[in-house]
């Protein structure tokens, strides 16, 4: 991912000649019609999952979050501008997502049949986006500020990996097929798979320090077509078909990961079909971020 935004970076200051129609950015600097920055971004990740979420009845979006487990994230990006109003983007980006039932022990809610059910998970992200910026109130700095509200849409790419720990180390959830996905009794539940699309939509403000510096803050959220991200969706199964279908170690192991209840309570007992997570509802992950770019070509005169 590095190596591409590296190699796009390249591309466009070899053919920053073709974009050679300037107007004035300030008394002593020419704004290029074309304007490209590349930059840094830091901040925090946070998902909307099955598992955890807040205290309480369940909600709906951001009312669902569980700020507990919010994660870093970094990246790095890459923008054309063309006048201040329509801007094209590449960036990557590094995280990671986590969630527990253990974050909601001393809620007596109902919300406490989630931490009955005693399932957790983590997962490392990477991701590779484009988007477009669209700048639709740009107060210029003839007009007494630099500021830029904007909105965002795009597509990206992106990779994860459902992680519980078990016995001191994290263990791989996907290929345990705690759900049943890819078994023959359930042809709804298609075997996930670790790289995936998914749909990012933001808003952004951004501010110009000064002609090279540009600081960004943004809030971005990926929309995405699995349920997955979590390593829970639907409702548990017969444990017996762990058996019929995997090798006998990986067996055992999916038997555990799959129904964590027996660990807080020893009479604690799931009936298959019931209840695991709620496939209603696509996962979904966000990050809030402040951005820092240079401006690579603008023009003193």
């Amino acid at each position: 991912m590095k190596k591409c935004l590296l190699c796009f970076t390249g591309v466009l200051l070899n053919y920053a000649p073709l974009f050679s129609q300037f107007y004035f950015y300030d008394a002593n600097h020419l704004e290029p019609e074309w304007r490209i920055e590349a930059g840094i971004s830091l901040g925090i990740m946070n998902c909307l999952t099955d598992l955890g979420g807040h205290k309480g009845t369940g909600k709906k979006f951001i009312k669902d979050i569980n700020w507990n487990s919010t994660k870093p994230c970094g990246g790095l990006f890459l923008v054309v501008t063309h006048h201040d109003h329509l801007g094209l983007r590449v960036e990557s980006t590094w995280g990671a997502l986590s969630g527990a039932d253990s974050l909601l022990k001393n809620d007596p809610s109902e919300a406490n049949l989630r931490y009955k059910r005693n399932l957790h998970f983590r997962s490392r992200i990477r991701e590779f986006g484009a988007l477009l910026e669209f700048h639709p109130l740009y107060l210029t700095r003839s007009g007494g500020s630099p500021l830029s509200p904007y909105l965002l849409l795009g597509i990206g790419y992106f990779h994860f990996q459902p992680e519980a720990l078990f016995n001191g180390s994290w263990v791989s959830l996907q290929p345990l097929h705690t759900e049943g996905e890819g078994f023959r009794e359930f042809p709804d539940r298609q075997e996930y798979k670790l790289q995936q699309i998914n749909f990012p939509l933001g808003l952004g403000l951004k501010y110009d320090v000064s002609r090279r510096l540009v600081i960004r803050l943004e809030i971005l959220y990926r929309i995405l077509t699995t349920d997955y991200l979590d390593d829970v969706s639907q409702g548990y199964i017969d444990p017996s078909l762990f058996h019929k279908y995997l090798p006998p170690s990986t067996a055992e192991l999916a038997l555990r990961m799959a129904d964590r209840g027996g660990e807080l309570d020893p009479l604690y007992q799931t009936i298959p079909g019931s209840i695991r997570g709620n496939p209603k509802n696509k996962d979904g992950y966000f990050s809030l971020n402040v951005k820092i770019s240079m401006v690579l070509n603008r023009k003193r005169f």
